[in-house]
């Protein structure tokens, strides 16, 4: 029986994936798509932006998070630092797309390109990237 058992060598592996040794498998595609520009909405209703505003530096990466039972807006997104600081809203007439997306189990985040403080309004222009897996 052990005769009609034709032994792979390891042939078909060098021929589908073009190696000489070992077994390497792909790796899963990732990626972050950039959607928009905006500004953060909200700021001067944050407690202590001042603050959480000086920690803020270009490219750092913010969270989004959706409200939908946000009593002024049903398509409501919050954004976070990372440590968890809210620090206002993707502005509302911006949102609808964005919280379709992330309502259908889209991944949204975004990043920090530029920051002004102006009187007590500190302006945080923020880039929003789509992470595809």
């Amino acid at each position: 029986m052990s005769d009609l058992v034709k032994q792979d060598q390891g042939e078909l592996i060098k021929y589908l994936f073009g190696q000489q040794s070992g077994l390497v498998l792909p790796q899963p595609y990732e990626r972050d798509i950039f959607l928009f520009d905006i500004y953060v909405a909200g700021t001067t209703h944050i407690e202590n932006i001042e603050a959480i505003g000086s920690t803020l530096h270009e490219g750092d990466k913010l969270v989004f998070y959706r409200e939908p039972d946000n009593p002024h807006d049903p398509q409501a997104i919050r954004i976070e630092t990372i440590k968890g600081e809210k620090i206002g809203y993707v502005p509302q007439q911006d949102n609808v797309i964005f919280s379709r997306l992330m309502d259908a189990g889209k991944a949204l985040f975004g990043k920090v390109t530029s920051k002004e403080m102006r009187r007590k309004w500190l302006r945080i222009e923020v880039k929003i990237y789509l992470h595809e897996s």
